[in-house]
């Protein structure tokens, strides 16, 4: 058993946590944010080339961080039974599982313009892309493993270090960026291949920085003495944990990906009102994120001795602080919704009125499913502490897939609703996932003290 804490020690501790995870994710969705506003500011063609890339990128990546995001459960399980044996077994298993899964996806990366031709690309700007993927091949690799380490720091609470390491990231890949972006400080001027040797050496020094903290500050895990050894077992372990994360995570991008399509369909005001009412959502999201992130290691903890007592309220804790900042999220977007729409759109630019009219009834939609959003991510992550992640995955997959995308088509196209009609199919998926999460973590969690 954990030692008794009372309501406000668990929030003094998912905010201890939390805060430094939360940063971590907001400095990673800055990472991608610059290199998207670099890239425009080099050139449209670059930017759309760009985006084309990083998408096809980003797809893949979401599903390999599935088995990155096993370790986090895992490791705060065998943290909490004292078994450091257990800890570099599945850390190093994780390791190796997203080794494999870089090397196959390497292939459709190195020769992705002809699928992004099939799938109605421009060719142009899918050869552009393909050199962007062609130099970010290896960095999957690199980035995963970093990712992996990521979460093996996050899970023994070590967060200040992945935030610090988070955080230098986004100064570097500025910097990076501007030199072989633009051709600056003496480096070549490479437009697109230039932000993808960006980030590639952000990934690798990433990865170089948490492999030394690990061995420095964790020796007694020893990750790396006989890496190459396997441990099936432990493997096993990874992947079946690891692969419906993975495909949950991928569904319910896959569904915000639909509705940009969908929406596309509609006209350019439409497209530009979304994109930006999707990247408010999105920040306010990486809030949730590394909350539920917090809420997985505490769960992970308190399911690895089978407290639950302990779970049940650290849960309940950590689902009301995302309640509550859900709502700071809400007032952001119902307050000011015509100033953070106004921000990204010039000026002068003869569409501004219109695209701040519908990205204003966009972002109260947003409003709303945040609400959603945050209740069902957190319910994942506790799930996640339990280890319980195959229903879940049919959950979500049902919920994004089964309600969200038919409903976001039938209320934007068939009832003429437009972008506005896209968003609450959207809020319709999410809320179904939250409810029925939900439901699923407090009947689990009461059958964790008999197992």
């Amino acid at each position: 058993m954990l030692k008794e804490m009372s309501y406000g020690a668990h929030m003094r501790a998912i905010v201890v946590l939390g805060l430094p995870l939360i940063g971590s994710q907001l400095a990673q969705f800055a990472v991608h944010m610059t290199d998207t506003l670099m890239l425009g500011w080099y050139s449209v063609d670059a930017l759309a080339a760009g985006v084309l890339g990083t998408s096809f990128a980003f797809i893949l990546f979401i599903l390999g961080s599935g088995f990155a995001g096993a370790v986090v459960p895992l490791v705060a399980a065998a943290d909490s039974q004292g078994d450091p044996v257990q800890i570099r077994r599945v850390t190093r298993m994780g390791m190796w599982a997203v080794g494999f899964f870089s090397v196959v996806v390497m292939i459709p990366m190195i020769y992705s313009a002809p699928i992004l031709i099939a799938a109605g690309q421009d060719p142009e700007l899918s050869l552009a892309a393909q050199s962007y993927l062609r130099i970010s091949a290896p960095g999957m690799l690199l980035a995963l493993l970093a990712t992996v380490l990521r979460m093996y720091l996050s899970a023994l609470e070590r967060a200040n270090a992945v935030f610090y390491a988070s955080l230098a990231a986004v100064g570097l890949n500025i910097v990076m960026n501007y030199a072989f972006i633009f051709g600056n400080f003496g480096a070549p001027e490479l437009g697109i291949r230039g932000a993808a040797i960006a980030s590639l050496g952000v990934n690798a020094l990433l990865l170089i920085y948490m492999g030394l903290y690990a061995i420095r500050k964790l020796p007694e895990h020893e990750l790396f003495v006989r890496f190459w050894r396997p441990d099936w077992e432990a493997f096993r372990e990874v992947v079946r944990l690891g692969t419906p994360i993975g495909i949950t995570s991928l569904a319910e991008v896959g569904l915000f990906n639909l509705a940009t399509l969908m929406i596309g369909w509609l006209g350019t005001i439409q497209l530009a009102a979304h994109g930006i009412a999707l990247q408010m959502a999105g920040a306010v999201f990486m809030v949730h994120l590394g909350l539920s992130a917090a809420a997985t290691i505490r769960a992970g903890r308190a399911y690895g001795i089978r407290d639950e007592a302990h779970l049940r309220r650290g849960a309940l804790v950590a689902t009301l602080a995302s309640f509550i900042l859900s709502l700071f999220g809400v007032a952001l977007f119902v307050l000011y919704p015509e100033f953070l729409v106004g921000a990204f759109i010039a000026p002068d630019d003869p569409l501004r009125g219109e695209i701040i009219v519908m990205g204003t009834g966009l972002l109260l939609l947003a409003g709303i499913f945040q609400v959603a959003d945050s209740l069902q991510v957190m319910s994942l992550g506790l799930l996640r502490g339990l280890q319980d992640a195959r229903i879940p995955m049919w959950i979500a997959v049902l919920s994004y897939w089964g309600l969200g995308a038919p409903a976001s088509y039938y209320l934007g196209t068939v009832m003429g609703y437009g972008a506005q009609g896209v968003w609450g199919g959207l809020v319709i998926g999410l809320s179904a996932a939250a409810v029925l999460l939900t439901m699923r973590f407090w009947m689990r969690s009461v059958k964790i003290g008999q197992a």
